[in-house]
């Protein structure tokens, strides 16, 4: 499983013209369905709304509508030609990352983020140049914040049917919904958890060592949110055990609303100040190349839970093009097992 990356096995791709059956032209991916390039390709595809298919290595189909990829690589930059009719593109992944999305114009324009900073701010303006250590942590500062958003609408909308039946058919009945937004909860409190230990073990600790105290603030901000956390998670729990028709339903479910908007609005302060006060810091600490890497690799350790189970939910939070960036760091662990098993939770 580690080995296939330095592999001599090739990779081919297909994108077939439309035919009229689907709003997308058709991706077909051929060679070996483990390939970690592959993998890397489809997620692409998948983060523009289309559907891919992996077709077996017998099953290859001829030109014109193919690429071919050499050796592939741990540094992920291999050589690749895209063909389609009179068109083409060539150069490494990223020449085929922009001629799909060039075929695909459907990847909109990303979503404001309100943990989005301005550029004045510096979150806009970062670059190959800007920590690792920075940009996981504002990626999970994204994603989290986008889940909250969700269920803070969503707290918002059970409180005004205040226990009337389920709306959206998929959600079942009234009880089934209930219980899907207490699972979004626990599945996003897990994360958030987690994601406070990494800061508190490794992005934290950089900070101390070079001025001690510089990240007291947040920590206490971590400490002062654990109760409000579980408090709302006891909340839940209580919705869902109550009748439903028992006179203090509705204003139990308002409550949980409250609380959660309160939360929110918590967060988003904890995030801006982390964003433009101390992850700015992380440049005068002068973290070599490789010390950089060596902590993005035990956030992931820290986060081992949330990088195995939850990364789909993760990842979900964020839009196409900051997934890509996530995947990118994904790709950069020394411990290529870890690192593909990673990888394929996201497309499974």
């Amino acid at each position: 499983m580690g080995n296939c990356i330095n592999s001599t096995e090739k990779l081919t791709a297909e994108i077939l013209p439309n035919d009229g059956a689907t709003e997308y032209p058709t991706v077909r991916l051929h060679g070996t369905p483990d390939s970690i390039f592959s993998t890397y390709i489809r997620f692409a595809i998948l983060q523009n709304t289309t559907s891919s298919d992996v077709i077996p290595p017998s099953r290859q189909s001829p030109p014109p509508y193919k690429t071919a990829a050499r050796g592939l690589q741990p540094n992920w930059e291999n050589s690749i030609t895209v063909p389609m009719r009179s068109e083409f593109e060539s150069g490494s992944r990223d020449a085929l990352l922009r001629f799909i999305d060039a075929r695909f114009p459907d990847l909109s324009a990303e979503e404001p983020s309100s943990s989005v900073v301005p550029v004045s701010g510096g979150v806009e303006s970062e670059d190959a140049t800007t920590s690792l250590m920075v940009r996981v942590t504002r990626l999970q500062h994204k994603s989290v914040t986008w889940h909250l958003e969700r269920l803070v609408r969503w707290a918002e909308d059970l409180a005004t049917r205040g226990g009337r039946k389920a709306v959206d058919p998929k959600m079942g009945s009234w009880k089934m919904e209930v219980k899907k937004f207490g699972r979004s909860y626990s599945q996003l409190l897990e994360v958030m958890m987690e994601h406070a230990q990494m800061e508190e073990r490794v992005l934290f600790p950089i900070f101390d060592r070079a001025d001690r105290g510089l990240s007291k603030a947040a920590k206490e901000e971590h400490a002062r949110d654990l109760p409000i956390m579980n408090g709302i998670k006891e909340i839940i729990k209580s919705i869902e055990v109550l009748d439903s028709g028992s006179p203090n339903y509705s204003e139990t479910l308002y409550n949980l609303s409250i609380k959660l908007n309160s939360f929110q609005e918590q967060c988003k302060q904890h995030f801006m100040e982390e964003d433009l006060e101390l992850l700015p810091l992380m440049e005068a600490v002068e973290l070599s190349k490789e010390q950089d890497k060596r902590a993005l690799e035990q956030c992931f350790d820290v986060m081992q839970a949330t990088h195995s189970g939850l990364l789909k939910f993760l990842v979900e939070g964020l839009s196409p093009n900051d997934a890509m960036k996530y995947m990118d760091l994904i790709s950069m662990c020394k411990d290529r097992e870890k690192m593909e098993s990673m990888l394929r939770k996201m497309i499974e």
